[in-house]
């Protein structure tokens, strides 16, 4: 169902394509918008328990396209190093796809916490406490994985 890579000496293992999703700080959410024109946007998000979690208010263009159509793609990219001597960079992304739902009750507990911790790690325990438990106004979505790879520049394999 899914395609493969054309360029498989390119291709991440598992461990490091989940690896670049751990690490990434942002992303690119695509799916199918109005009109069935793609829509992609950049949001936050936590890889967690195999799956990816984000934010979201509760309607809009994103809420609209995912809960029409769940089947969504998102895409990091963690290291991107020009290179202008080459006319290129060298890099290392992930690309996932799968559908997208809002997560409930002990999930959408659990994924909230693990966004605020990845975002906000260093602050005290009682105003991430305090985020949690106020923020009232916004879904948790989950993608649940069916499929995801990982790329890195030619340059990088094996290094």
């Amino acid at each position: 169902m899914f395609r493969e890579m054309r360029r498989g000496r390119q291709l991440m293992s598992p461990e490091e394509t989940i690896a670049v999703l751990e690490r990434g700080s942002n992303g690119v959410l695509a799916c199918l918008g109005d009109e069935d024109y793609p829509y992609a946007v950049p949001i936050n998000y936590v890889y967690h328990n195999g799956k990816i979690y984000f934010h979201s208010a509760m309607s809009g263009h994103k809420m609209d396209a995912m809960m029409k159509h769940p089947k969504v793609s998102f895409a990091v990219i963690y290291q991107d190093t020009i290179v202008s001597e080459k006319y290129t960079s060298y890099f290392r992304s992930a690309i996932v796809f799968g559908k997208a739902r809002i997560a409930e009750g002990d999930e959408r507990l659990e994924a909230f916490r693990a966004l605020v911790e990845k975002y906000s790690g260093d602050q005290p325990e009682e105003n991430k406490r305090r985020e949690i438990e106020g923020c009232t106004r916004a879904h948790i979505v989950a993608i649940d994985i069916e499929h995801m790879t990982g790329k890195q520049a030619k340059e990088l394999v094996g290094g």
